[in-house]
C-alpha cells in the first residue's frame, strides 16, 4: 500500500495544479499521511527553479497548518483518531514513556521531528495531546519545517538535479547529524 501512495505521490509532480498538490501533500503528511512532500517538492523546484523558495513557502506553509490539524487531533480527537494513526504507525507501544518526557522536551521535540526523517505526524498528534503549549508548537514547527523545506530548495535553486540524488538519499542523514552534534554541543556545555 505504501508503494502505491508513494507512486501517486510522485505521479502528482506532472498534474497542472502540482503546487496544490503539494500543499495538500504537506498538509496532510503532518497529521496522518505516510508520504513526505519532498517527494513533490523536488520535482516541483527542478522544474521552475526561479519559483524555488516560493514553492518551499507553500511547502512550510501547508505543512504547518496540518501539525495544527495534528495538534487538534491529539488534543481533541486521540481516542478515536489519534490512537489508531499511531498504531498504524507502530508507535502505540512508546506513549506512556512518551508522554512522561514530552512535555519537558516538547520544543526540541518538535524541532527534531520537523527537520529529521522521524514521522512528523507523532509529534504533532503528541503534541496535542500532551497540552504542549499551543504556541510555542506552531513557532517551533514553523521554525523546523522551515529549516527543512529552505534547505532542500537552496540546494536545488543553487545545484539543481545533480543535487537531487544527495538531497533524496543523505540530507535527512545530514540533518539527523546535525541534530545529534548540536546535542551533543548542549550536553557538553551543561555538563562539563
Amino acid at each position: 500500500m505504501i508503494k502505491r501512495l508513494y507512486e501517486w505521490t510522485l505521479s502528482k509532480s506532472q498534474h497542472p495544479h502540482a503546487i496544490w498538490v503539494l500543499a495538500f501533500i504537506a498538509f496532510i503528511e503532518s497529521s496522518f499521511f505516510p508520504i513526505p512532500p519532498d517527494l513533490l517538492l523536488i520535482p516541483l523546484i527542478l522544474a521552475a527553479p526561479s519559483r524555488a523558495f516560493g514553492i518551499a513557502l507553500v511547502a512550510v506553509l501547508a505543512s504547518v497548518a496540518g501539525g495544527v490539524f495534528g495538534y487538534l487531533i491529539g488534543a481533541f480527537a486521540f481516542d478515536s483518531i489519534g490512537q489508531p494513526i499511531l498504531s498504524s504507525l507502530g508507535k502505540l507501544d512508546k506513549i506512556s514513556e512518551f508522554n512522561q518526557r514530552f512535555n519537558a522536551y516538547g520544543l526540541w521535540a518538535v524541532l527534531i521531528a520537523g527537520i529529521t526523517p522521524f514521522p512528523f505526524k507523532v509529534i504533532t498528534i503528541m503534541s496535542g495531546w500532551t497540552a504542549m503549549p499551543f504556541g510555542v508548537f506552531v513557532i517551533s514547527s514553523f521554525v523546523a519545517r522551515s529549516l527543512r523545506f529552505f534547505m532542500v530548495a537552496t540546494l536545488l535553486y543553487y545545484y539543481g538535479a545533480s543535487i537531487r540524488g544527495f538531497i533524496e538519499t543523505r540530507l535527512s542523514l545530514v540533518f539527523t547529524l546535525f541534530v545529534i552534534i548540536l546535542g551533543a554541543g548542549f550536553f557538553i556545555i551543561r555538563f562539563m
